[in-house]
């Protein structure tokens, strides 16, 4: 198994370096951390950092490259689920902030 972001398959320097600024620096940490919340932590990490947030194409390539497969088939046949779990991790940031009761 790869150590480096950068060795996983559709992923690169570029990956590795996104991935750094949110503090995962290691293949096993994305694993732990997994890819749909390492995307949403990217995605705030660029608001509050006034860059652009990640494409959607980015998503789909993590979960590609930890399972080995291509971002395409990955966007093809698991869009649906990857949206949906990015809600769920969306809605309960809003749900657990201070003062959202």
């Amino acid at each position: 198994m790869a150590g480096r972001i950068r060795d996983l398959p559709g992923l690169g320097i570029k990956s590795e370096e996104s991935l750094a600024r949110i503090g995962i620096t290691s293949v096993q940490q994305l694993r732990e951390y997994g890819a749909v919340a390492a995307f949403y932590q990217l995605q705030q990490s660029a608001i509050a950092e006034s860059r652009v947030k990640p494409s959607l194409n980015f998503l789909y390539a993590l979960v590609g490259g930890l399972s080995n497969r291509s971002w395409l088939a990955v966007a093809q046949s698991e869009r649906q689920q990857l949206l949906m779990e990015l809600e769920g991790i969306s809605e309960m940031e809003r749900l657990f902030q201070p003062g959202s009761e």
